[in-house]
């Protein structure tokens, strides 16, 4: 009896070791996600810092191009409010992450409208500050697709752990919560469409 009692006692022990184990395992995972959302943040922060100076280079020599400058400035000011709204909150709720990533997604159009309008000013093209920018602009993106990619990964990670079992019985008992995942924009699954004749 006393063996059996030591025995129940052993097995107890090894599961509350366990269970503070995998605790401790699903916290390790969530501030790695936490972290990559951090570096996420940043990339897209790196952008809206440089629209405002992009915006102006353009305005010195397209003034006219108003409403192509004007939608630049909406799409970032529209992404500083959904930036705003609860974004720590935005990684464990799908639906903000698709509201953050929409408004990312229209900046990230309107800059390319931007781009199109600047082909029609060679003397812009030219200017040194304009090209600065423009390779600074292009360096961001690219660091946005891989910081959205290594979240991504993390996510899964964290999101693999907690589903689990016998984990997720831990998870679920600890409040730990799937992270929502950046996903390509609906227009990505569509052909672009290309026209060579020439306008009439």
């Amino acid at each position: 009896m006393k063996k059996v009692l030591i025995g129940i006692l052993v097995v107890v022990v090894l599961g509350i070791f366990w269970g503070i184990g995998a605790r401790n395992n699903f916290v390790r995972l969530q501030e790695g996600v936490n972290q990559s959302w951090s570096q996420v943040e940043n990339v897209y922060q790196r952008r809206l810092d440089l629209i405002p100076n992009l915006v102006q280079t353009v305005k010195g020599y397209a003034a006219h191009e108003q409403d192509t400058l004007l939608a630049v400035t909406e799409a970032r000011a529209k992404v500083g409010q959904v930036s705003g709204a609860g974004l720590k909150n935005t990684i464990n709720d799908p639906q903000s992450l698709a509201k953050f990533q929409e408004a990312q997604g229209a900046l990230s159009s309107a800059l390319s409208r931007l781009m199109v309008v600047v082909e029609k000013y060679p003397d812009l093209k030219a200017n040194e500050n304009f090209l600065d920018l423009q390779r600074q602009l292009e360096g961001t993106e690219n660091r946005i697709t891989v910081e959205r990619k290594r979240f991504n990964e993390v996510a899964q990670q964290f999101n693999t752990a907690i589903r689990l079992f016998p984990g997720s019985l831990i998870a679920g008992f600890s409040g730990f919560k799937e992270k929502a995942y950046f996903t390509a924009a609906p227009e990505a699954s569509q052909a672009p469409k290309v026209n060579f004749e020439k306008p009439k």
